[in-house]
């Protein structure tokens, strides 16, 4: 079967200038500029360096995949990695300095939503500008209009100039127009972080309807959840490089290893001592495995054990210690406060080590951080956003010989049956 994307040999070079003589200048005569140029080239023909001062970035260095008619591949990797990069290439922005790329059907991109907006114009002109922009036709527009307009809730405006429109609806409708091209390969950017929340679902699940409707996608994006949810495969980008690519699950893990946060001075046990604004109450913490060590990870489902070490210098009567726990979109997941506990702290005076249990820890695989509070009397006295930073990995939770990995948690829960209604009972 034919590829529906080839790419091959792929490497993009910039050149940086580093000629602070040149930058520092920034309003010179064109006699001023000439002689500059003139001037440079000769001390560094004269030293033995013409290009002394420029540096070549490799944005891209030797890119290889190949993708599947109907197939949903993710694009994941840090800020910085070239995802950006390869995707203007793909879409003829900017030219590879070797390599090549094939594309077989109709491709679209959803990079840049809103560009080509004119402020002056209607809502409803709007649409038809920016989607012949985006290749449509008039008939194609005509066709999808009002369910586009609709898409993007801004209908009662739609008679309206643009430039009238918040930010917000001008994102929802540039969006709703992209989402409805007609193509056989589309080119997707972090697309997912336009609108509000509930706009959002509903850019996610208009991608579900596309990944699902046999178009080839590739799909960009910093959100784990989407990724896994809507890919078929996965790639991920270091320093312009295929790291690893296959299983979404498998590259996302490596993503996890490749981005993990520690503080490597102290392993794996947090110190808050030096942290701006610390008063000295919470002083560190640390995750530990079965066998009592520092640990960055734990297992699904299994017991999760954190250990808190707190220092008073004249005794707090009653305090609360709370414990937050987010995961990477900043969604608080479990919220574990110490008046929850039969064994609450009643006084802490001196240095204190706590240690929190939770016997089958229900988040689902991801990466989460840990946001740790102390407060008297409903009143904070000390906290520390991302005090933690760890890892759920699968597990054979339910004996079925696979992980579980949707959703935020996952729990262990018991059924019976109370009525059959093929018995009678």
């Amino acid at each position: 079967m034919p590829h529906a994307i080839e790419v091959a040999g792929l490497s993009k070079c910039f050149r940086i200038n580093h000629n602070t003589a040149a930058r520092q200048g920034a309003y010179r005569t064109l006699r001023e500029s000439l002689t500059g140029i003139f001037t440079t080239a000769w001390g560094n023909l004269r030293s033995g360096a013409a290009l002394g001062n420029v540096e070549d970035f490799w944005a891209l260095r030797d890119v290889s995949f190949e993708v599947k008619p109907g197939e949903v591949v993710g694009i994941i990797g840090r800020n910085g990695a070239g995802k950006s990069t390869l995707l203007k290439i793909l879409t003829r922005i900017s030219k590879p300095t070797s390599g090549k790329v094939i594309m077989k059907g109709r491709v679209g991109s959803l990079l840049e939503v809103g560009t080509g907006f004119h402020p002056e114009l209607t809502g409803r002109e709007n649409v038809f500008l920016n989607g012949s922009i985006l290749g449509m036709t008039r008939r194609e527009i005509k066709k999808n209009f009002d369910e586009i307009v609709e898409f993007s809730g801004v209908e009662r405006f739609i008679d309206t100039p643009i430039k009238r429109y918040s930010s917000g609806m001008k994102v929802r409708l540039a969006f709703s127009i992209a989402a409805h091209l007609n193509l056989e390969v589309m080119l997707v950017d972090e697309v997912l972080a336009v609108g509000d929340v509930d706009f959002q679902r509903k850019c996610l699940q208009r991608l579900r309807e596309v990944t699902h409707g046999g178009r080839t996608v590739l799909f960009v994006s910093h959100n784990m959840p989407a990724v896994e949810s809507l890919c078929d495969r996965a790639i991920l980008l270091s320093s312009g490089a295929v790291e690893c690519m296959g299983e979404v699950e498998s590259v996302i893990e490596q993503y996890y290893q490749h981005n993990r946060t520690r503080d490597e001075s102290h392993g794996f046990v947090w110190n808050f001592t030096d942290k701006p604004g610390n008063r000295g109450v919470l002083r560190q913490a640390s995750i530990l495995d079965s066998s009592g060590m520092a640990t960055d990870h734990i297992m699904l489902g299994r017991e999760f054990r954190l250990r808190v070490v707190l220092h008073a210098e004249h005794a707090i009567k009653n305090p609360t210690i709370g414990v937050g726990i987010d995961d990477t979109l900043g969604q608080r997941v479990l919220t574990v406060l110490t008046p929850m506990s039969r064994a609450c702290v009643d006084s802490v005076e001196g240095e204190v080590e706590l240690e929190c249990r939770i016997p089958e820890f229900p988040a689902a695989p991801g990466e989460y951080s840990i946001k740790l509070a102390v407060s008297v009397g409903g009143e904070e006295l000390e906290s520390i956003e991302q005090a933690l930073i760890f890892r759920v990995e699968n597990a054979d939770l339910f004996d079925e010989g696979r992980g579980f990995h949707r959703g935020s948690c996952v729990a262990r829960s018991q059924w019976q049956v109370v009525r059959n209604g093929r018995n009678g009972h």
